[in-house]
């Protein structure tokens, strides 16, 4: 991305939640914790950083350079109905990915619908998701192969002979999206000590995630008001370790020019395996 093209891009200054050095492994429960019992043993502080309006650059991003991308991609799948994810939205996003990276193959192994509800906290009984305010990646150089060995059993070893990539494809549910907006990092901006590997815990297993340590050459963008046939492709792993894109910490955040009244946000994310040759 263009360093002088990005300085005249149109921004909002915000807060975003990063991870405070910590002394030991973070961990973070993704279940109701018994009684005295902390949720997590991360602590974040709020840094003000500058976000970017990322449309007027849109058509120079890559998934191999900055690792995300914005796309108009119309879909005819029904969000209130689980088989029309299942079955249309599945089959429309693989042959989108397949298409776009020329990938041999795509595997959606699964997704998440969030619906803000003001003042919830994620994860409470009877809640739907929330948008996550905290700048993480769902993947760490561990739970990217995990993953493959969790989900394809046998074809793993074979399959991680090969290069792949761990892909979330992000989209309103209902658009325009201005309460609680996603931005997203310039992958070519973040450090490899900004990223924190921390225990996400289930009650039947346990993933990896990385939270992030604040670096204030991170590169943020969003799209405002992010239409529902709009998507942002976010890699989250990359097996190739040769400079390209791997990980694109991202997180909700507060647009301070969010009109009052707002609809709260609703969106669906995708997470896919996307392998090549």
């Amino acid at each position: 991305m263009n360093t002088a093209a990005i300085e005249h891009l149109p921004r909002v200054q915000a807060g975003l939640h990063y991870l405070e050095p910590p002394g030991e492994k973070p961990r973070w429960l993704e279940f109701e914790p018994p009684a005295g019992v902390p949720r997590t043993t991360a602590v974040y502080r709020e840094h003000t950083v500058a976000i970017r309006d990322v449309r007027p650059v849109a058509a120079t991003l890559s998934l191999e350079h900055e690792g995300f991308q914005l796309l108009t991609a119309p879909t005819s799948a029904d969000f209130d109905d689980e088989d029309s994810i299942r079955t249309r939205y599945y089959t429309e996003t693989s042959a989108l990915l397949r298409k776009l990276t020329g990938a041999s193959r795509v595997v959606v192994f699964d997704h998440t619908i969030r619906r803000r509800v003001p003042g919830a906290t994620d994860r409470s009984t009877g809640i739907p998701r929330q948008p996550v305010p905290r700048v993480h990646n769902d993947y760490t150089v561990n739970s990217g192969p995990q993953r493959v060995r969790d989900l394809l059993g046998d074809e793993a070893d074979v399959l991680l002979q090969k290069r792949f990539s761990v892909i979330n494809v992000w989209r309103p549910i209902r658009g325009p999206v201005q309460d609680a907006p996603l931005a997203v990092t310039d992958a070519q901006s973040v450090a490899a000590q900004d990223l924190v590997a921390t225990d996400l815990i289930y009650p039947d297993r346990t993933g990896e995630v990385y939270y992030v340590k604040f670096n204030p050459e991170h590169k943020w963008f969003y799209a405002p008001a992010m239409r529902d046939d709009e998507i942002i492709l976010i890699k989250c792993y990359d097996s190739a370790n040769d400079g390209r894109a791997r990980f694109v910490p991202h997180t909700a955040f507060v647009d301070p020019t969010t009109p009052a009244g707002a609809p709260p946000r609703e969106s669906i994310e995708l997470r896919t395996l996307v392998f090549y040759g």
